[in-house]
């Protein structure tokens, strides 16, 4: 630890806010919006808010800062929020405006930063000059991003007229309902300042002194890594609510994240101080591999290209200074070794541990068993030197799934049946772990429940869970190697009791799920694919990112593509389908199956592993906002993978839409021989 952090002066923020400045409402038509960016007020009834304009609700964090202004790591970011902000077909909002409004308030609907993790959204927010978010319900990793940052969260629209009165608000205003630990965070006015009092001793972390009790499987988990006492792993007990730091096992960030982290690291902690326990952090080239091959000229004119070279070069050389592993670019060819997600699972990740990433898809490895969850930048630099992170532990719902699935619906029909529920759609499951089970959900292998424990980013979950079975020692012997005795140790005792408390309880029956699709704009707009109207042509499919590039999801294409070739049939002439490896150890399993020829024969387009189109920044995106596209990733937000109209479905239902030409179930043809070119 360095010294200089105990002798660091640093204090709590004033106890009353006044917040000076314009208020900007983030509403549904873009002409009101445009009004204000022009020097307009607009008037807001607190009183009878049934007679104000509908706010925007499911603005993402691709909203707030698209994927390619991700590449700036400094105050630059000011220039750019909201730029991405859809209302109706149009993005009002253009760089520099927000901060010439002089804005220092911004007001939505419900769920306020839902998606990506990424940090710079509540930065750029901040360096624009907005002080406080007011929304109806704001999603966790942001809320928790913008503490982080020092930047103010509300859901009190009453501080609406507060601020434009001139009136100074009580700090308890943000403080009141949080945990002592989160209290605290905000009235230090950040993390990194909280930290350091931390250090100092000069902040009250509570004690966890929940006695024995029947516990979800995440329950026994986060009881186990809990920090108490003079700095002691594990509790006995824990339940919802308890707060405290909680002790990482492995800690990992790609290179949209860990460049900016260093700079702060650099900055605050020194550019020579080591990080604590380098073999537990990871670091990956896994986003941006492809950008060249799809970035516009007017982007790249505006330096974007060169940035993102940046971001590479500042991660390798923290890396090498830190003696931190970087999974970074092949050597031979384009492409990476693989999505971190994908990695992690395949590689690093064994049940019962609490691992952290920067990315809001880290939930990923919970189909192994292990507690894992997205933090953003400041929560990353901070692991780096304290090893671990702030916890209130969640609520749980359950989500039971019972019976037998269909032949052509896989997990991703399943995840998206759940995110179309009111419940999920509302709001309700935000922050709460989301424990998979049921007969159905024991049936599907390690890689199909990654796509459900994955996707519990979109259900705005704390983070997605499967209590690990024969199915993950199975995976562990295959791909790790491990004998059956040293695998089936690691999972004793992880299974949530009979009697564990849940917040709800979701019941399905598999045989009322058919083959789904999200329409475009969100993956909670699902239905079955036999409800779609008419038929809908696709010029883009692809197959790919960290939910759709793993084993099994090559196991669909490959099904579904020499089915085809069987029948004399290939993808059809207007679509381009695209199928992206998560991994090399996923193209190497290919390889060894034949697909390759399959896929090739069949006129599918084969990509290294990248995160590539699902971030806009590889082959499979749009470029006309009339394509339309259909594609097995895991978000659909505007603008998110292009400016066209993008579909969400599982890896069966795109390729047959690849073949048909326009979006269709799949029909299994019975019992396939194994699959040959």
């Amino acid at each position: 630890m360095n010294n200089s952090l105990l002798n660091r002066s640093v204090s709590k923020r004033p106890d009353r806010v006044k917040l000076q400045g314009r208020i900007l409402f983030l509403t549904e038509d873009p002409e009101l919006i445009k009004r204000q960016l022009a020097g307009e007020d607009l008037p807001w009834d607190v009183a009878h808010p049934e007679r104000n304009p509908k706010l925007r609700d499911d603005i993402s964090t691709d909203e707030i800062t698209p994927a390619h202004i991700c590449f700036f790591f400094d105050e630059t970011l000011g220039e750019f929020p909201y730029t991405g902000l859809k209302c109706g077909d149009e993005t009002p909002i253009k760089r520099g405006d927000v901060k010439r409004g002089e804005f220092v308030a911004c007001v939505s609907g419900k769920r306020r930063g839902k998606g990506s993790s990424r940090e710079q959204s509540p930065y750029a927010e901040m360096s624009a000059g907005i002080q406080l978010v007011v929304a109806e319900n704001i999603e966790r990793i942001y809320k928790q991003n913008c503490q982080n940052l020092g930047m103010l969260t509300s859901t009190d629209f009453s501080l609406i007229a507060k601020i434009r009165s001139g009136e100074e608000i009580p700090l308890t205003e943000f403080t009141q309902g949080e945990d002592e630990i989160t209290r605290q965070v905000i009235e230090y006015g950040g993390l990194f300042p909280f930290n350091v009092a931390r250090m100092q001793g000069r902040v009250f972390l509570p004690p966890v002194e929940t006695k024995p009790r029947p516990m979800t499987i995440a329950e026994k988990i986060f009881a186990r890594h809990m920090l108490h006492g003079t700095g002691k792993v594990g509790v006995e007990a824990v339940k919802p609510g308890d707060t405290g730091f909680a002790r990482t096992d492995l800690r990992f960030s790609h290179e949209y994240v860990t460049p900016m982290a260093a700079i702060f690291y650099e900055h605050y902690l020194g550019r020579d101080e080591p990080v604590a326990d380098a073999g537990t952090i990871l670091f990956f080239r896994d986003h941006l591999t492809f950008l060249d091959e799809v970035l516009s000229e007017e982007k790249r004119k505006m330096g974007l290209l060169d940035l993102a070279g940046q971001l590479k070069l500042k991660q390798e050389e923290f890396a090498k200074s830190r003696g931190i592993r970087l999974h970074g670019e092949l050597k031979d060819r384009k492409g990476s070794e693989g999505i971190c997600h994908s990695l992690i699972t395949e590689t690093y990740a064994l049940p019962g541990q609490l691992n952290v990433g920067s990315d809001s898809h880290t939930p990923h490895v919970g189909a192994m068993g292990c507690v894992a969850f997205g933090i953003g930048t400041t929560d990353v630099f901070n692991s780096w030197f304290t090893k671990d992170v702030r916890v209130k532990v969640p609520e749980s719902v359950k989500v039971v799934i019972r019976g037998t699935k269909r032949e052509n619906v896989t997990a991703k029909d399943f995840i998206l049946k759940l995110l179309s529920m009111e419940y999920i759609r509302s709001g309700k499951a935000l922050a709460k772990v989301i424990e998979y089970s049921g007969e159905a959900i024991e049936a599907l292998g390690v890689d199909e429940r990654a796509t459900m424990t994955n996707m519990a980013a979109e259900i705005g979950g704390f983070t997605g869970i499967v209590a690990p079975d024969q199915k993950v020692v199975e995976f562990l012997m295959e791909r790790r190697g491990m004998s059956g005795n040293e695998a089936e140790t690691l999972i004793e005792g992880l299974y949530s009791d009979p009697d564990a408390h849940y917040a709800h309880v979701i019941e399905l029956d598999a045989n009322d799920i058919y083959p789904m699709v999200a329409t475009p704009g969100d993956p909670g707009n699902g239905k079955f694919v036999r409800e779609l109207n008419a038929p809908v042509p696709v010029e883009i499919a692809y197959g790919g990112t960290c939910t759709a590039g793993k084993n099994e999801d090559m196991d669909m294409y490959a099904q579904v593509l020499s089915e085809a070739l069987k029948q004399g049939r290939r993808v059809a002439d207007s679509c381009k389908f695209y199928i992206q490896f998560g991994s090399q150890e996923t193209r190497e399993y290919c390889v060894r199956k034949g697909y390759l020829d399959i896929f090739r024969e069949a006129g599918a387009q084969v990509i290294e592993p990248s995160c590539g189109a699902c971030i806009n920044a590889g082959p499979g995106v749009s470029t006309r906002p009339d394509q339309v596209v259909i594609s097995a990733q895991n978000r659909n937000f505007p603008g998110r993978s292009g400016p066209g109209q993008m579909y969400l479905a599982s890896p069966l239902t795109v390729a047959a839409s690849a073949v048909a030409g326009y979006i269709v179930e799949y029909e299994p043809a019975g019992q396939l021989e194994p699959a040959t070119a």
